[in-house]
Parts: C-alpha cells; sequence; structure tokens
C-alpha cells in the first residue's frame, strides 16, 4: 500500500466544516488539496494558505481527491457524496446523512456499489465517557427509558447559524440522530412507532418549520424514549441538557457542571460525570448500593473528538475496516427523526 497522505477536499466551511479541515491539517495521513465554500470563508491561520473554490462539481472533476469531506447543508449531502464515491472518493460526510430516507439510502448504495468507505459524523461514537454510557446502560439489561434532550440558547452569529439551518432542516432532525443512534445502540431493538410534537416560537422561520421539538420513540422490545432540541434566543437555560438512561435494574446518567452553558459547543458534547445507580433493594426495600460517579473530566474536547473521527476515516480506508453497520446505523436513526418531524407536521403517531 502507498504511504503517500490521502488528498483530501474539505466542503463547507462552517463551524463543523472548520474543525473537520482543522484535523485534516494536522493528520499525517492526509494532505488537504482544497477548500469548497459558498462565500468567502474566515479561515484560522492554519487554513489560510490553502486554496478556496466555489463550484464543489467542478473542483471534484479537477483536483481528483482521494477523500471529500461534506459539512454542507442537509439538502445538498446527498448529491455532494454520491458524485464524490461516483468520481472514486471515500467520503466523510456530517450528520444528518440526507434530507430524506431515500437520499439516504441512495448513499449507501453509492458506497457499496464504488467500494468506497463512507463515514457519517456520529462525534459521539469517538467519545469515550458516551461509550462508557452505553455501556454501563447495556450492563443494566433493558427495557430501557431514555430521557434525552439537547436545547441551545442562541443569539448573534449561533442565532443566524440556527436560522440558516432551519430553512431546510428543524432541530430535532439536525440534532436528534446523535442521540437516537445512541438510544439505538443501548437498545439493539427495532423502533416501532414515533409520536412528535412542535411548537415555532420564533419570527421569520420558513412556513411549517419549528424551533422547539420533541418526540417518543417506541421499540418493539419495550423500550422508549423521549427527545428535545430547541434553539433561539428565547430558550431556557433550565434543563437544557438531561441525558438519563433507565432500567428495571437501574439508570445511568450524564451529570453536568452547573456552570456549563447550552450555546458552548464543548457542553454539547462533555459529561463531566456519569452517575450509576442500582436499584437491589433489601427486604425492607431499602437501596443496597450507593449510587457510583465515574469522573470524566478528563474527557476530550469538540476539536480532539473531530480529529478522532477522522483518525477513524483514515483507518477505514487504510486498514479496510467494515462500516455496513456504521451506514445501516446511521440511515436507521435518521429515519426515525425523519418520522418525528412527520409525525409533528401531520399531528399522527408514525408506524416505522
Amino acid at each position: 500500500m502507498s504511504t503517500e497522505p490521502l488528498s483530501v477536499l474539505v466542503v463547507g466551511l462552517g463551524q463543523m466544516g472548520r474543525s473537520h479541515a482543522l484535523a485534516y491539517h494536522a493528520h499525517p495521513g492526509y494532505k488537504i488539496v482544497g477548500l469548497v465554500n459558498r462565500s468567502t470563508p474566515t479561515l484560522p491561520q492554519e487554513l489560510s494558505g490553502y486554496p478556496v473554490m466555489n463550484d464543489f462539481m467542478a473542483t471534484l472533476d479537477e483536483l481528483k481527491p482521494d477523500v471529500v469531506s461534506i459539512s454542507t447543508h442537509t439538502n445538498t449531502h446527498a448529491d455532494f457524496a454520491v458524485a464524490a464515491l461516483e468520481a472514486g472518493a471515500h467520503v466523510f460526510v456530517e450528520k444528518p446523512l440526507a434530507a430524506n430516507v431515500a437520499d439516504a439510502e441512495r448513499v449507501v448504495a453509492a458506497a457499496r456499489a464504488n467500494d468506497r468507505k463512507l463515514v457519517v459524523g456520529y462525534i459521539l461514537r469517538h467519545h469515550p465517557s458516551w461509550m462508557r454510557l452505553i455501556e454501563e446502560s447495556r450492563k443494566l439489561g433493558g427495557p430501557f427509558v431514555f430521557r434525552m434532550n439537547l436545547n441551545q440558547q442562541s443569539s448573534g452569529a449561533a442565532w443566524g447559524i440556527h436560522k440558516s439551518i432551519m430553512q431546510t432542516t428543524s432541530p430535532i432532525v439536525d440534532c436528534g440522530v446523535h442521540y437516537v443512534d445512541v438510544m439505538c445502540q443501548i437498545t439493539d431493538s427495532r423502533p416501532v412507532e414515533v409520536r412528535g410534537m412542535g411548537t415555532t416560537l420564533a419570527k421569520g422561520l420558513p412556513d411549517g418549520m419549528y424551533n422547539y421539538g420533541q418526540f417518543q420513540v417506541l421499540f418493539e422490545d419495550g423500550s422508549s424514549g423521549w427527545y428535545e432540541a430547541a434553539w433561539g434566543p428565547m430558550i431556557s437555560e433550565t434543563a437544557y441538557f438531561v441525558k438519563d438512561v433507565m432500567s428495571p435494574n437501574g439508570a445511568v446518567s450524564i451529570v453536568m457542571e452547573e456552570s456549563a452553558h447550552s450555546a458552548d459547543i464543548n457542553a454539547h458534547t462533555q459529561t463531566s460525570r456519569i452517575r450509576v445507580h442500582h436499584a437491589e433493594m433489601d427486604g425492607n426495600d431499602q437501596l443496597l448500593r450507593e449510587d457510583e460517579w465515574l469522573d470524566m473530566s478528563d474527557e476530550p474536547g469538540h476539536q480532539d473528538l473531530c480529529d478522532r473521527e477522522q483518525d477513524f476515516l483514515y483507518r477505514a480506508i487504510t486498514e479496510g475496516v467494515d462500516l455496513d453497520r456504521h451506514m445501516t446505523d446511521a440511515v436507521a436513526s435518521l429515519h426515525i427523526c425523519l418520522a418525528a418531524d412527520e409525525s409533528i407536521r401531520t399531528g399522527k403517531p408514525i408506524r416505522l
């Protein structure tokens, strides 16, 4: 196998795109050959020497990269990814994989047909603390109850980013795929029904779009999950971050520091501490064990996690890692979140 670095074309230079570009810049196995963005981006010093283009298709044809990294708006993901895969490139694409299930399946089919690697940006899969949360929850045994949310009080530039995303994608789809993916990894059971509710709290959004949403998902093994997501200047900072798993045998919870703020991107992945509760009781119905506290203070930050994602892609390409389950799971979590969006818009539960 060649030891030459893999050439990378980075498409989309928003918050996540810049972080992924920095990961490629720092990784010895990659060589950035170009950056693509619709407008002239503001770049950190490390990226300032790379050429910036505006036309993805023309640049793809010209540079013929080994890898294409896509961090654009969701409605462009499928077409960009399929074009890259058919051009012979491996692909990293930010979540959600696509704007609808058919397009997501089209991308996966293109990866398989062209024997290329496809990695979707499920950043929590590379986070040791979230991996521990899944491990400890599975030890308890199901059925499970999941309580999860990620609300963000946003203003200024952050609110501008959120309004831009909501031109095509609701908060529960954009963020929800992460946490539904966690639910599915813990239960390993088939989801059967989704019920959603949403409310528009902000002015100026497209017709039918809502900036607050929540949904419930029911699983075949009797597990059930709740997820809530909201963006905007009116969103409460109270209980904005809840990550809680319960079972007949106890509970596993992420406990955040009280000083954390919803607008801090690191707070979206940080765990601080994990609390493990056991439900065993004695003959007098008194709990037998004290709760365990797992210290996660030395966990990776946002950029570290992006670095880990791109190292995973590198190893998948160079070591031939089987990504079939990874791709199938990405479609499954998207399917659930899109069903929730459909439930909100129709007012009806959706059978999966």
